[in-house]
């Protein structure tokens, strides 16, 4: 477990604030242990992204139930992390006591600095997917989005502004987002160069990437649509 820590320091109070919540952007429920590859997906999702907590033993409504003798399953979870997680993912574990005999675990995912991170198949490690959380879910990674984590932004990253990227700063103007497949049509390149010219200015910060379950858009960063 060296990539796992143990710890005890919520209380039953901070469970039960945290299932007030609700699931969304930073948090999911679980009623009970779902199989390896579920639960590294919603892991590798928080890492990719903003981080998080899997609470197991809420269930959907946020009723805090609690897992029966969940110090058996503290190993099994381990073991399926750092199996079906690549790279392997930084992540606390924390038993929380509600009753006698019954417990609520919480996994508690950092940002990862070591992004993308990905779910693989133990016996076909190539077969890998990589996730984001996107509100209460958590969706497959774009080829963009997947280039961003590992690249970073830098607003000294250099490029050359020609006339398609003033035909999309037009376009983002008028319209506020924009897909690779619909930059691609408006400035009639390859989808590929779409792609590639969309994800240069993003990480000059001169726009910004939503990851969405409909298809990942982009739109003017904050700073500067501001």
């Amino acid at each position: 477990m060296d990539y796992a820590k143990l710890e005890r320091t919520l209380s039953l109070g901070d469970v039960q604030r945290l299932a007030d919540i609700g699931e969304g952007q930073f948090i999911e429920f679980k009623r009970r242990v779902p199989d390896a590859r579920r639960l590294a997906k919603e892991v590798v999702a928080f890492a990719n992204s903003n981080g998080g907590h899997v609470l197991i033993g809420v269930n959907d409504a946020g009723n805090v139930v609690g897992l029966r003798d969940a110090h058996e399953e503290i190993y099994a979870l381990s073991e399926a992390l750092e199996s079906h997680c690549y790279p392997r993912v930084h992540y606390t574990l924390e038993r929380v006591e509600i009753a006698k005999r019954r417990e609520v675990v919480v996994i508690k995912v950092p940002e990862s600095e070591g992004k993308p991170h990905y779910v693989i198949e133990p016996d076909e490690p190539m077969r890998r997917t990589a996730y984001v959380r996107v509100r209460d879910m958590s969706i497959e990674a774009s080829r963009e989005a997947r280039r961003l984590m590992r690249t970073g932004t830098d607003s000294n990253v250099k490029f050359e502004f020609g006339d398609k990227e003033l035909l999309l700063m037009r376009y983002l103007d008028e319209y506020q987002r924009i897909t690779v497949a619909q930059f691609a049509r408006l400035a009639d390149i390859p989808s590929k160069r779409a792609s590639h010219t969309l994800v240069l200015l993003t990480r000059a910060e001169l726009l910004q990437l939503h990851p969405d379950p409909a298809g990942d858009y982009f739109t003017l960063a904050r700073n500067r649509a501001a």
